[in-house]
């Protein structure tokens, strides 16, 4: 017969699990998602070298989404995505940002390289925390999946701030 103290951890562990695969589908939707919008804010995009990383981080999407469906291989779980509220109000965000930003401009890359920086953040902690509750639950080959899709968030937004330390940001305060 389990303890009261057996119980109580096997229910929390469920309930971690639960809250797992709960999150890992709402990335998962978040990053099909992405992979929509990238394309738009390529194409509003005005220097080649925001162009380019955009387009870079397009493939590094798919990628991360191949990932994530053997992640839920890798756990029994079908691969399938619930809306994820966050992301899809960044998306519009980042919408909104050209819409309200002169084509042509490096002030809407500056813009644009927000947005994108916002998505990172908001993927950054999300994949900090997967990675995390992985490790706890015992999900090796998904945590490390998980780690290496963090390594590129974190090398995207580094990628993304010294664009626009190097020349978008002073370039887009001279345009004035």
């Amino acid at each position: 017969m389990a303890s009261i103290a057996d119980l109580f951890k096997t229910d929390k562990a469920e309930g971690l699990s639960e809250l797992f695969i709960a999150q890992l589908k709402d990335i998962y939707w978040a990053e099909n998602k992405l992979t929509e919008a990238l394309p738009e804010m390529e194409a509003a995009a005005t220097s080649d070298e925001l162009k380019n990383g955009i387009r870079k981080h397009l493939a590094e999407t798919e990628g991360q989404i191949a990932r994530l469906e053997q992640i839920f291989t890798s756990i029994g779980v079908e691969a399938e995505g619930v809306k994820c509220e966050a992301m899809a109000g960044l998306v519009e965000e980042g919408q909104d940002i050209v819409a309200e930003t002169q084509s042509g401009t490096l002030t809407r890359d500056a813009g644009i390289i927000a947005a994108c920086q916002k998505v990172e953040h908001y993927e950054i902690a999300s994949y900090g925390t997967l990675t995390a509750w992985a490790k706890i639950l015992g999900y090796e080959e998904a945590a490390r999946l998980l780690h290496a899709t963090l390594q590129e968030e974190e090398a995207t937004d580094l990628k993304l701030t010294n664009l626009a330390e190097t020349f978008i940001n002073a370039s887009a305060l001279i345009e004035n």
